[in-house]
């Protein structure tokens, strides 16, 4: 991923935490950055390579579609990029996939967010302990999401999440 070195993780010296070093303007650079390598995912399909690095450019380009061009809420902002997080964890851990695909798409009252991939294995929502460290992931995106689902393709699968917004 050439031109992103650097991108995933915070940069810093000494002991301070990554909370300490993280800056708004420095994430919002990163995520515009990330917009301008892979696409808007708001114009056309992103295909992203299935791997944990991923995760993170996803998160970016959702942070600055549902912040930036769709100027929602910073919660929703939060609550978006956390999911996006979970079903690309999901679509790179559990798919074996070489590229998935980041689709986000926005109709009166409603955000769509999408992730395809050419496995056609659906996803399972398994019960959550409170001490679990994993299988979280559709447990959030079935609390956080309005709505969300799997839909089958002659090629794999998209699975996705729709949320409520107030248009303005």
């Amino acid at each position: 991923m050439a031109g992103l070195e650097g991108i995933d993780q915070p940069r810093g010296h000494g002991r301070a935490t990554a909370a300490a070093r993280w800056s708004p303007a420095v994430e919002d650079e990163r995520a515009l950055k990330a917009l301008e390598l892979y696409g808007n995912p708001t114009e056309a399909e992103v295909p992203l390579p299935s791997l944990p690095e991923s995760a993170g450019t996803a998160r970016r380009l959702a942070q600055v579609v549902v912040l930036r061009h769709w100027a929602l809420g910073p919660k929703l902002t939060e609550d978006t990029v956390l999911l996006v997080s979970e079903l690309v964890g999901n679509a790179v851990r559990h798919t074996g996939a070489r590229v998935f695909g980041l689709r986000m798409r926005r109709r009166r009252g409603w955000i769509r967010v999408e992730v395809r991939d050419p496995s056609r294995g659906l996803p399972c929502l398994l019960p959550v302990q409170e001490l679990d460290t994993s299988g979280r992931g559709l447990f959030l995106v079935d609390k956080l999401a309005d709505r969300w689902g799997v839909d089958l393709l002659p090629r794999g699968k998209t699975t996705w999440f729709e949320m409520r917004v107030s248009d303005r």
